[in-house]
Formats: C-alpha cells, sequence, structure tokens
C-alpha cells in the first residue's frame, strides 16, 4: 500500500488531448482503480480525506478535475455529455481500462452518463447525493449556493454549514469536523479555487439535467450499484432524487443515512466507507 494519504499525495497532470488534467492518486496500485468525481464548485481539495484514505486502504483511488476545473486546463463544458467524454479522455491518458466510479453530487450524474456512453469502461458505480434526470432540485442550485454564502456570511459559517449539513447538533458538529479535516492539507501543493466561469458552465448543465424528463438510460444499466444519501438533502430531495433513482437502477443497493442531507456521506464516513468497499469487494 502507498504511505501517500489524501493529504499528502502530490497533485499531478496529465495530457488530454493537449489539455492538462490536474488529478491526485492514494491507496494500492493493483485491482481496478477508483475514480472519484466531485459535486459543483469542487477541486480537489473538496473530497473529505477520511473518505479518500478509508477508501485507499483496498484500492488505488484516483481524484480528478476535469476540464476547466481547479488546475486542469481549458473550458470546463456545459454538457454532462461532454463532461462525460473528458471523464474517458482522461482515463485513456492514463492507459487506465476499466473503472469503478464513485460520483458525488454533480459528479454522480458525470458518472450515470458515463456507464450509459460507455458501458464497457465501468464496472460498478457508487452514487451519492445525486439524482435522475428530470428530478426536482438542480436547476435551483444556482440560487441554493447563493442563499447558503448569504446565510453563512450572517452566522460566520462555511456555506457547506447548511449545504451539506443539517442544522440539528449532530449536523453541525459534523460540518464542523468534516470543514476541520478539508483544512488537513498544509502543503503549498494545494488546488486552485474554481472560476466563475467553471461555476457557471456547471450550473447551465444542471438546469438541463432538471428539464430532461426522459431518465431511461438507466433502466439498461447492468453495472451494480451503490446509491447513498442523506435523509434529508435540501439541495437535491432525497424522495425525488435518491430513491427515484434507486428505482430506476435495475441493479441498485441504497443506503440512507438518518439526521443528515447532502453530506451524508462525509457525516457518516466510517459507515460510508465501510458500505463502499463491501459493495466494491463482492
Amino acid at each position: 500500500m502507498s504511505e501517500l494519504t489524501a493529504t499528502s499525495a502530490p497533485t499531478k497532470t496529465v495530457d488530454v488531448a493537449g489539455t492538462p488534467f490536474a488529478y491526485r492518486e492514494v491507496g494500492t496500485g493493483e485491482g481496478v482503480p477508483l475514480v472519484l468525481l466531485h459535486h459543483v464548485t469542487a477541486v480537489l481539495d473538496d473530497w473529505d480525506p477520511a473518505v479518500i484514505d478509508g477508501l485507499a486502504a483496498e484500492r488505488r483511488v484516483i481524484l480528478v478535475d476535469l476540464r476547466g476545473v481547479g488546475r486542469s486546463g481549458g473550458t470546463t463544458p456545459d454538457t454532462f455529455e461532454a463532461m462525460a467524454d473528458d471523464t474517458v479522455a482522461f482515463l485513456d491518458a492514463l492507459g487506465v481500462d476499466a473503472v469503478d466510479l464513485l460520483g458525488y453530487s454533480l459528479g454522480g450524474i458525470v458518472a450515470q452518463v458515463v456507464a450509459q456512453q460507455y458501458p464497457d469502461r465501468v464496472r460498478r458505480i457508487i452514487l451519492a447525493a445525486t439524482t435522475p434526470a428530470g428530478a426536482q432540485g438542480p436547476a435551483a442550485t444556482g440560487a441554493t449556493l447563493q442563499a447558503a454564502i448569504q446565510q453563512a456570511t450572517e452566522q460566520g459559517k462555511h456555506p457547506k454549514h447548511f449545504l451539506f449539513f443539517e442544522p440539528s447538533p449532530a449536523g453541525q458538529a459534523a460540518a464542523d469536523a468534516f470543514l476541520a479535516r478539508l483544512d488537513q492539507r498544509t502543503t503549498d501543493d494545494r488546488d486552485a479555487p474554481i472560476s466563475n466561469e467553471t461555476i457557471g458552465a456547471q450550473l447551465t448543465a444542471l438546469t438541463a439535467w432538471e428539464q430532461d424528463t426522459s431518465p431511461t438510460g438507466l433502466a439498461a444499466l447492468k453495472q451494480p450499484t451503490f446509491v447513498v444519501n442523506g435523509d434529508n438533502d435540501t439541495m437535491w430531495p432525497t424522495a425525488t432524487g435518491t430513491l427515484r433513482l434507486a428505482q430506476l437502477l435495475p441493479a441498485a443497493k441504497l443506503a440512507v443515512y438518518p439526521d443528515s442531507g447532502h453530506g451524508g456521506i462525509f457525516q457518516y464516513h466510517e459507515v460510508f466507507v465501510q458500505q463502499a468497499l463491501d459493495f466494491l469487494r463482492n
């Protein structure tokens, strides 16, 4: 097993058809790699080290900034089909064939599209805090972000206190612990912040995703899928997003965590890591 951790793994780049894509690797080099795709506005440093290091105990874990995100070059596309193409082009550049995918939030949408457009490249899928096409939530993401930023400014907190976690004492304690873990990377090798142009492209893609009322491609997916979220995701509602997603997928396992929201996998990171490894292992 590599001695590198989520907070010490260097940021590397690989040429993807003339564009540098930033990425990090942690964990063993054996077996099918696990590729992580992150949420709207996120860069590499937004992944929870507890989740990364937990998964890396058994897997080769690869984190990537897609086109235009963080330190990656180019301009972020405004469709999930193009983001899926970029994901596979990145895998080609690394010389990686089949992978497992963990897509969180927006990354979960990208993972769905990759699995539909490139089914031979995906072995198993974990979809966390995400939603099928046509479900309520994604189109309002921009307004939700702005409201959380305003609330955070007024209360002297981080927006993720409100976006990812419940207002309960347990939820806010989990938010504090999560944000403290994100600050553990103290090297000069932190990722670049996301640009407003990239956020705009991501929001455009999310709006189109909600307006797409025919998520019929999911029924054809043969890959085993683990669908997971908190029980009260106020960004993309659990009932119309997570539960609907599990219903549409023919080979889905479902986990819903209590007193938690969009960041449920971070609040219950120990449980999630164990469930994810069990799912990927079997």
